[in-house]
């Protein structure tokens, strides 16, 4: 019996082969946390290898943003048509390559040929994650879609804690990248082995009906994705030079509380694991919105206060933890899932990714820091407006078809 068989005769079940490729994903998706993790505490040390400034190296968040949106629209046609786990495989290769060699680089223009290459492959998994999570476990991704973000989460909590450890040891980040390419071959070695999920066909109960793509609604969920990606590594590649420029301590220091950060957003996914079979979507999408918020607004009253920086980094952790998880989760209920679908998310995402963090580098030094979070608190406002026309779009969409 295949995998997809499986799948079919209980699509609430992991079969022995599935939690195989589950596990895969989950592997994968550890090691797409520590590459998206690295960015921010690396900063400063990375501008000094290249001989730049602050300002001018946050041109790796746009090429690194470039790569992930290449990545995420090639990867996405591929996976409909060819078998999903050497595309992840050959991804991985790429991952640890680029990490090992980026430390040797000592030019800007090599370095962010190296981070555009490098988010290649970070896009050809994130769309192979969360399209064949979905693939596997059909009918009830909610559970499997939000522990997936959560190894994400483990990833990117321990990321910035390697480098911190490097920095702190030998003054620089070169162990710290050495040691995340080497992390993340054995899950080339997984990939190659285990089988990849078949595509999913009508047979699964439930698929049927969805039609395969709603472009307003796969449109407005992009714009979603491009505003709520675009705030989370904009706050998570800018709060460890955000703490330095109000005094909080060193770069090492600061690095802790960007590992705080996506430490916050880890637990919050966990917590999300069974709070997702309780309620619903939207209800859990309206509380990460308003506790986003509210503690960015906090932060921005908060005179810089120690104790405010870390509740506030806490906070906005916790409140970005399932924003996005579980519009996925919504949107695997209105829509069926493919590679192409997938990939238009995360174009959205990767654009939202290289426009808010390079806009907020860009002022970070001629605005002040604050500007970090008024960028945060403006795109947690937009993305709750993106989300009220993703219902009513859908919500309209129901009704149609229900006549």
């Amino acid at each position: 019996m295949t995998t997809t068989n499986a799948s079919v005769l209980n699509p609430n079940k992991a079969t022995g082969v599935s939690r195989l490729q589950l596990a895969g994903y989950f592997m994968v998706f550890i090691a797409l946390g520590l590459s998206t993790g690295s960015v921010g505490p690396s900063l400063a040390n990375l501008a000094v290898h290249t001989g730049v400034a602050l300002a001018a190296i946050s041109i790796v968040f746009t090429a690194r943003s470039l790569g992930y949106m290449i990545g995420s629209l090639i990867s996405g046609r591929a996976y409909d048509r060819i078998k999903g786990h050497p595309i992840i495989a050959m991804a991985c290769a790429l991952l640890a390559s680029m990490f090992i060699a980026t430390p040797l680089i000592t030019q800007l223009w090599p370095l962010v040929a190296a981070m555009f290459v490098l988010s290649l492959a970070e896009g050809a998994i994130d769309v192979g994650g969360n399209t064949l999570v979905v693939w596997t476990i059909p009918g009830n991704v909610t559970p499997f879609m939000n522990a997936l973000h959560f190894f994400f989460g483990v990833g990117a909590f321990i990321s910035p804690i390697i480098i911190a450890q490097s920095i702190t040891l030998t003054g620089d980040v070169n162990w710290a990248f050495w040691a995340i390419g080497l992390l993340t071959l054995p899950m080339l070695v997984w990939h190659l082995r285990v089988p990849s999920p078949a595509h999913p066909t009508s047979a699964i109960a439930g698929v049927e009906s969805r039609p395969a793509m709603r472009w307003p609604l796969v449109l407005l969920i992009a714009v979603y994705f491009f505003l709520y990606v675009g705030m989370e590594i904009a706050y998570g590649g800018w709060i460890a030079s955000y703490a330095v420029a109000i005094g909080y301590g060193d770069a090492a220091a600061a690095a802790v509380l960007t590992s705080a950060f996506w430490g916050a957003l880890t637990v919050g996914r966990l917590l999300s694991i069974p709070i997702g079979s309780r309620f619903k979507p939207s209800t859990i999408l309206w509380a990460d919105l308003i506790l986003c918020g509210g503690f960015v607004v906090l932060m921005l009253f908060g005179h810089g206060a120690t104790w405010v920086l870390w509740a506030g980094t806490i906070g906005i952790g916790v409140g970005m933890a399932t924003m996005f998880p579980t519009m996925i989760s919504y949107a695997e209920t209105r829509m069926k899932i493919t590679g192409k679908v997938t990939s238009i998310f995360l174009t959205g995402s990767s654009i939202g990714g290289m426009t808010l963090p390079l806009f907020t580098g860009l002022l970070f030094e001629s605005a002040g820091p604050q500007i970090m979070l008024w960028v945060v608190l403006v795109a947690t406002i937009l993305t709750a407006l993106s989300f009220v026309m993703v219902t009513l779009v859908a919500n309209r969409r129901v009704q149609i078809d229900e006549r």
